[in-house]
């Protein structure tokens, strides 16, 4: 299936690894220009590379998301190669803490870093598309914003802002051909998580080999239909349909993207 995507540019954000990397190989694929965004020119320029080897065409842009300078920068780097039709808000990070260890600096930081930085690339890229009238965002979001656990109870509650924040652009963003939307992961297996998961399996009895460690470990922590972890391509896979012509009329809207994880019929 042709999505349509060349000659549109996209910028996705903390696309060094992970999600990030897997939807801007995936819309290069497709035929998007994409720009590879990081802290590390070294890291960024690495993945660039690797697309244009592949026959895809991507430029590179660094900048710190969780400063106004640095997102200065990291615009300023992606619209040196033209206009920004696509921007994909993935970049983020949490740490592994509970309620007794998430300090309000800690709630402060990661809020500035899940939500404000995604904000920041908004101001900066989105009233240009308004302006061509045509645009997409996707913002990366997750099911714990909606089904949260008891534990991560900082990064649970910057993902609802996520959600909201998305939401509330596609208002505003009413009667004009730019749309705003959420791809919400599950559990996405990704090399920091297995990791995690592998040193934890001896104190937990999940099993000894990786498949035994994914089913257990899935059954126990996040119960889902599919009873194993997504991939990121699966993540991209949504990302990429949300950002082609078939989804013009889909807007303010949050898809699911986790095996069936979250239980809410709506």
């Amino acid at each position: 299936m042709d999505l349509q995507l060349a000659g549109r540019r996209a910028l996705i954000t903390g696309s060094t690894s992970g999600l990030g990397e897997a939807t801007a190989r995936l819309l290069a694929a497709e035929g998007a220009e994409v720009v590879i965004h990081g802290r590390s020119a070294q890291r960024a320029q690495a993945v660039a590379d690797s697309i244009i080897e592949d026959g895809g065409k991507a430029a590179v842009a660094v900048g710190d998301l969780g400063t106004d300078d640095g997102a200065d920068r990291t615009a300023e780097h992606a619209l040196a190669g033209g206009v920004v039709d696509i921007l994909v808000n993935n970049a983020g990070a949490y740490e592994h803490l509970g309620w007794d260890d998430a300090t309000p600096d800690i709630w402060l930081h990661t809020y500035n870093v899940n939500v404000v930085s995604g904000v920041r690339m908004i101001q900066r890229l989105v009233p240009a598309m308004r302006e061509r009238d045509y645009g997409r965002i996707v913002t990366i979001g997750g099911g714990l914003g909606m089904q949260p656990f008891d534990s991560h109870p900082h990064y649970n509650a910057s993902l609802a802002a996520r959600h909201n924040l998305g939401v509330s652009l596609a208002r505003d963003l009413a009667g004009t051909r730019v749309t705003s939307n959420i791809v919400a992961p599950g559990a996405i297996l990704v090399p920091a998580v297995q990791d995690f998961l592998t040193a934890l399996s001896p104190e937990r009895g999940w099993g000894q080999t990786w498949e035994e460690i994914e089913y257990n470990s899935v059954r126990e922590i996040v119960p889902n239909d599919r009873v194993r972890y997504g991939r990121p391509e699966e993540i991209a896979g949504a990302v990429a349909y949300l950002c082609s012509p078939y989804a013009e009329y889909i807007s303010g809207a949050t898809i699911r993207v986790d095996g069936g994880t979250v239980r809410s019929a709506f």
